[in-house]
């Protein structure tokens, strides 16, 4: 299939929760900034009238932040149509095509729950809908190793693997395509970034708010599905990658996968997993649920460059702080030649990436202190901080898959790969264990990284030091 941009967007789940928070926002910037021009078709089972349907996504873009252009809102529900049917039934598809008239290049979003990923891919390659057309298929991709492997199958019977374009927002935020151009754009970083200097990485993913309405949608996910085998892991291999030959999509793509199969598949005494206090009191939630609502985990990646370091991934809901940040220290010089250049408070030299709530890369160094002594501190230099007029994510890769570009999306092998990393501790693991609400976790994940190190922890208000 060529790389011709898609010429209509059929978004199923136009209804839906995702539709209303994300997409309908970003169909409206992308709008506003000239990157959509094809038709809008709304697919779902609720019935709705046109005017309905308007006022749906008016009401949508009005609450993402406002309406600055209302000739881009106008030019949106012009080009905005709705089919209203059950995925189920051969009939909403011959419904769709009669909606899509003249395009023959459509995209296909599934914003709906992921049992139905499969039943709508089956019904547009039997509706003959699937020929050059694309395919977004929103998280979670599979629950464990076996319903990727399915899933890929149903998707791969359908259309060929180039124009399966399986999201994850976290790609397309500006701080984490950041790390990517970082890493490569400099030339200074390359003879340190491997075992040789890196003492460990720790990544923390961290939210100060509880399951809230998601409660029964949590008892089936967790936070080791839901949050690290996806977020997290993409952002260990886009620090992990090696280069790829070319900014190619496919290039990017093998580079990634290859950190994916060098991941030590996990055991048992790798993470610890907690529950915050009360989480079992939540609509939706089991009385004696065993669920994690954090998950702190140690990895390692059995390559050349990364042979014997330490990554410590971890992420949960009621934690002191919402933030996202990796920190990459570095081992300390051979030489003490200063008395005090021991890791200040057993934290040497790294270098820190700030994903959220604002985005930022700085480079922590000892520098003296005047006076005749030679006594210093640490220190951060801020690389980078935040840029205003930055895409959303949503905007970003409905934009890049509608134009047929893959890099920000997770290809067949990388994902099965991935699962294959957890799938021995989905089922086999040790009970959770309580924590306090906006606390750091449960005590006992302190063990996944002592006696080596600490866990750093994020600050809601960072700002240089």
């Amino acid at each position: 299939m060529t790389a011709s941009h898609s010429d209509a967007l059929v978004l199923f789940g136009a209804t839906g929760d995702l539709a209303h928070k994300m997409i309908f926002p970003a169909l409206y910037a992308m709008t506003e900034h000239g990157g959509l021009t094809a038709p809008v078709i709304g697919v779902a089972l609720t019935k709705e009238n046109p005017a309905g349907l308007r006022k749906l996504v008016t009401d949508s873009i009005k609450a993402s932040g406002g309406i600055a252009d209302k000739r881009a809102l106008q030019h949106l529900l012009s080009h905005l149509t709705y089919v209203s049917g059950d995925y189920k039934d051969a009939g909403t598809f011959a419904a769709i095509k009669t909606a899509l008239g003249t395009a023959k290049r459509p995209a296909f979003y599934l914003a709906i729950p992921p049992s139905l990923f499969g039943t709508v891919i089956e019904g547009l390659g039997q509706a003959k809908l699937a020929e050059h057309a694309r395919v977004i298929v929103e998280k979670p991709f599979g629950r464990d190793l076996a319903s990727a492997q399915e899933l890929n199958r149903i998707a791969r019977a359908a259309f060929p693997e180039d124009s399966i374009f399986r999201i994850d927002h976290y790609l397309g935020k500006e701080a984490i395509m950041n790390i990517l151009y970082f890493r490569f754009a400099n030339s200074y970083l390359e003879p340190i970034w491997n075992r040789n200097y890196v003492s460990n990485v720790q990544i923390t993913l961290s939210e100060d708010f509880g399951v809230q309405d998601r409660g029964a949608f949590y008892e089936t996910a967790g936070c080791l599905r839901d949050v690290i085998q996806n977020h997290l892991f993409q952002v260990v291999a886009l620090l992990a990658m090696e280069a790829p030959a070319t900014r190619d999509y496919g290039a990017l793509n093998t580079e990634k996968a290859k950190v994916f199969q060098a991941m030590r598949p996990l055991k048992p005494n790798d993470l610890v997993r907690g529950q915050y206090a009360g989480y079992r009191k939540e609509p939706g939630v089991a009385k004696d649920s065993d669920v994690e609502t954090f998950c702190a985990l140690r990895l390692f990646i059995d390559s050349w460059r990364w042979q014997g370091v330490p990554w410590y991934l971890r992420s949960g809901k009621y934690l002191a702080a919402t933030a996202t940040e990796v920190i990459v220290e570095l081992k300390p010089p051979p030489q003490r030649l200063f008395a005090d250049s021991a890791p200040a408070n057993g934290l040497g030299n790294y270098l820190r990436f700030r994903v959220s709530p604002n985005s930022a890369i700085a480079l922590a160094s000892r520098v003296k202190l005047a006076g005749k002594e030679f006594v210093g501190e640490q220190r951060e230099l801020y690389l980078s901080d935040e840029q205003p007029g930055e895409q959303s994510p949503y905007e970003r890769l409905l934009g890049d898959a509608m134009a047929g570009d893959g890099a920000l999306f997770s290809r067949e092998d990388a994902v099965e790969a991935a699962w294959a990393v957890v799938e021995p501790v989905l089922t086999k693991h040790h009970p959770v264990l309580p924590y306090k609400r906006l606390s750091w976790g449960p005590k006992e994940a302190d063990s996944i990284i002592a006696p080596e190190g600490r866990w750093h922890n994020p600050t809601p208000h960072d700002a240089p030091g």
